[in-house]
């Protein structure tokens, strides 16, 4: 069955085709009587978005795999509004990963409660770095594109759709907390193969977004980094474990 559908009619442009991306008015016609058609796509010819007719967990699927057309469904043929809870939670994960290393490398098992507060402090302070890491790391992104592309990010709502799709895309880093919970000796490989796949699916959403080649999303995470490390430096030289 089509499951939960969008509106079937709505403004010029409010849809995008997951082929072509190309702008669409609707993404399929109801005849009455249970009878639905899905739209096909005037520049393509293909139908507009074929995951309508999908179940989640399909479309789950396509979207760990990276593929543009999952993407595309996801942000513009859906209303999606989860991006501000996912990008806590995964912050948390990280915050957690990185307060658990760092017990690790504490020998100290005093159980005086101005340890516990401490230790308290420290997860606190854990996902504090690692939301100012995240914010550099956009901002490296949008000054970038925005540089290289500003015809792409003219409007307040490119920004914010630009936005929506990064947080949606750092959903990798909920694979932390089973990378931890399944501890074994290649767990620092496993943490980097998340970051990749993280990096990746960034790659995916900014091109699917901005309708991009290959190269330029990845020109954007590059200096991305590069800010994201120099901010990592900066507390490394005031003498925080990051």
């Amino acid at each position: 069955g089509l499951g939960v559908l969008p509106r079937p009619m709505a403004a010029l442009g409010a849809y995008r085709c997951i082929e072509c991306s190309g702008e669409a008015t609707e993404l399929y016609r109801d005849y009455q009587r249970g009878v639905l058609r899905i739209s096909i796509c005037k520049s393509c010819q293909k139908p507009v978005d074929k995951y309508i007719e999908y179940d989640p967990v399909i479309i789950l699927i396509n979207a760990v795999l990276c593929k543009a057309q999952a993407y595309r469904h996801i942000l513009f043929n859906t209303k999606i509004n989860i991006h501000g809870k996912l990008c806590i939670f995964c912050l948390l994960c990280e915050a957690y990963i990185r307060w658990l290393q760092l017990q690790d490398s504490s020998q100290n098992t005093d159980p005086d409660d101005l340890i516990r507060y401490a230790k308290e402090w420290d997860f606190y302070r854990m996902f504090g770095i690692a939301s100012l890491e995240q914010t550099s790391f956009f901002i490296g992104i949008f000054i970038t594109l925005w540089w290289m592309t500003p015809e792409m990010l003219k409007r307040k709502s490119d920004f914010i759709l630009l936005l929506k799709a990064l947080l949606l895309s750092t959903y990798g880093k909920l694979l932390l907390i089973p990378a931890v919970i399944w501890e074994h000796d290649y767990t620092p490989l496993c943490l980097a193969f998340i970051k990749v796949f993280v990096l990746i699916s960034n790659s995916q959403a900014i091109r699917v977004t901005l309708n991009l080649n290959r190269i330029l999303p990845w020109f954007a995470i590059f200096f991305g980094l590069i800010l994201e490390n120099g901010v990592v430096c900066l507390f490394q030289k005031m003498g925080w474990d990051v």
